[in-house]
């Protein structure tokens, strides 16, 4: 089997477009039926439906107080929109800081968790990001555990990595199997 990978000379949104198209065609070859993404406000999601047919697309965004204390950084009215295109929005805490990160925030040191992302990292942020998000949208029932999936990440705003993931629970976490990735940027 011969599969091409996509690098992108910086990370960020700016290689969003090319990263549609990118997952456009692999799909097209595939018989995924669910893609992950990751998108706080909502908008890269968005733009993402109006581009994919015949998949079970599902947001991740921030847990309330990411960002201010008690509040979401999608919108209601985003949120709206998403489901009227059929997609269900995830709001939950990082499967790979959550409390740990509270923990080291206050008291110093690193959790057995920052070492799995600080390793997902290694490839980049966007690939520790598809990593997150499938044990996060698995521990939620709203991807399988059975079968490959397509996970999507990126850093801060837009998109710029994907991959084909077999995910798994947090309780298994070690289950989960990374298959190919589609594109990320160069670290």
């Amino acid at each position: 089997m011969k599969k091409s990978i996509t690098y992108f000379e910086n990370p960020g949104k700016e290689n969003t477009d090319e990263l549609i198209q990118l997952i456009k065609e692999r799909l097209k070859e595939s018989n995924i039926k669910y893609v992950a993404i990751a998108s706080a406000s909502g908008e890269t999601a968005l733009k993402l439906s109006k581009e994919l047919d015949d998949v079970t697309i599902v947001n991740t965004t921030h847990h309330a107080g990411f960002k201010e204390a008690n509040k979401l950084d999608i919108s209601d009215d985003m949120r709206a929109k998403l489901e009227k295109e059929g997609i269900v929005t995830f709001v939950g805490s990082h499967a790979l800081s959550g409390v740990g990160r509270g923990i080291s925030n206050k008291f110093g040191g690193f959790t057995p968790v920052d070492i799995i992302a600080e390793t997902a990292r290694m490839f980049s942020q966007g690939i520790k990001v598809c990593v997150e998000i499938s044990i996060m949208l698995a521990d939620a029932g709203l991807i399988p555990v059975d079968e490959e999936i397509l996970a999507i990440g990126g850093r801060a705003h837009g998109i710029d990595s994907a991959a084909i993931i077999t995910p798994a629970n947090m309780t298994k976490v070690f289950d989960m199997r990374i298959h190919e990735i589609i594109a990320m940027p160069r670290p």
